[in-house]
């Protein structure tokens, strides 16, 4: 049994005419009948009493009229559930970020991409990169957006590289700047009130660590806070911080400056699964992220560029 012998059954049941249902079917007359013929001999029971004036259903017939319209519902749901799919009407993807980049990149990433597509559920988790990757590899997650300055994921990742971009020293708009030049040297730094990021922060063990390397032990106002209370102090006059330029769009009450030579960088790069396909969402999300990476680029100008392509 198929479903074109199905509908073939249902439409002859409906109009009791084997020649107008063929025209409804657009078969020839004879196609429908070896349908049905075939249909009624696979099943062993003959399903119309055919007469000069018309076809009636036979007790066997009638029987299987309702499993058969059913039957044609349930494959028309399955066609439409796929189409849907394949269409980005419904689905989900679950996206992973840091939260330096949750609350800039991914923010407007997820913005974009849900405007176009309403219908799909997204998942965040915010986590660090390490985490993020546990995550990518326990199949929590279908993307993460990671920092891969320190070390490279495993080889189980397909890693694509965005961004690099520099790390700034950023400071209240209300009060005078931290220096009258372009850019700050670290010692500079290390000398006015910090804020500092949890332990827990990609950020604060790279911050950590160019300050040892330099030999310099820095003046901590603050430390243990999240990316939105370190920007929120650093706002009110509490003392500096030191962040990726990105943190710094669209925020009016920060002013920021570069650090001299040599620069601290971070590498942005987008992780997933590399023996998993990506679902026609998640594809979809990728070339969301790619594009919106290189307008957050091209809105940074000199501090932060485009990564280049892992050869």
């Amino acid at each position: 049994m198929n479903l074109d012998q199905l509908r073939g059954f249902v439409e002859i049941a409906r109009l009791g005419n084997f020649t107008q249902a063929a025209d409804e079917l657009h078969l020839a007359q004879p196609s429908l009948s070896r349908q049905i013929a075939v249909l009624e001999r696979d099943l062993g029971a003959q399903l119309f009493h055919r007469a000069r004036g018309g076809s009636t259903l036979t007790a066997a017939g009638e029987s299987l009229l309702p499993l058969a319209r059913r039957m044609l519902a349930d494959a028309e749901s399955v066609r439409r559930e796929l189409a849907e799919l394949a269409g980005l009407e419904r689905g989900r993807v679950r996206l992973g970020a840091t939260p330096t980049l949750c609350i800039s990149l991914v923010a407007e990433v997820l913005r974009a991409f849900h405007a176009e597509h309403p219908g799909i559920h997204l998942h965040l988790s915010e986590q660090g990169s390490r985490r993020l990757l546990d995550e990518l590899a326990a199949g929590e997650l279908d993307l993460a957006l990671i920092t891969t300055t320190d070390a490279s994921p495993a080889e189980r990742f397909t890693v694509t590289p965005l961004l690099v971009e520099e790390l700034v020293v950023i400071s209240s708009a209300a009060e005078p700047p931290v220096t009258s030049g372009d850019a700050i040297a670290l010692a500079e730094v290390a000398r006015l009130p910090q804020i500092l990021f949890s332990s827990t922060y990609d950020l604060r063990n790279a911050t950590d660590a160019a300050f040892r390397s330099a030999g310099l032990v820095p003046d901590v106002a603050l430390e243990g806070a999240e990316m939105d209370a370190v920007l929120r102090f650093v706002e009110r006059g509490l003392g500096v911080a030191i962040v990726p330029a990105m943190v710094l769009i669209d925020r009016p009450g920060l002013r920021s400056v570069r650090l001299a030579e040599p620069r601290l960088e971070r590498a942005i790069s987008l992780a997933r699964p590399a023996d998993v396909a990506p679902a026609a969402a998640v594809q979809v999300m990728r070339r969301t992220i790619t594009e919106r990476a290189a307008v957050f680029a091209a809105r940074s100008g000199a501090t932060m560029r485009a990564a280049a392509p892992v050869a």
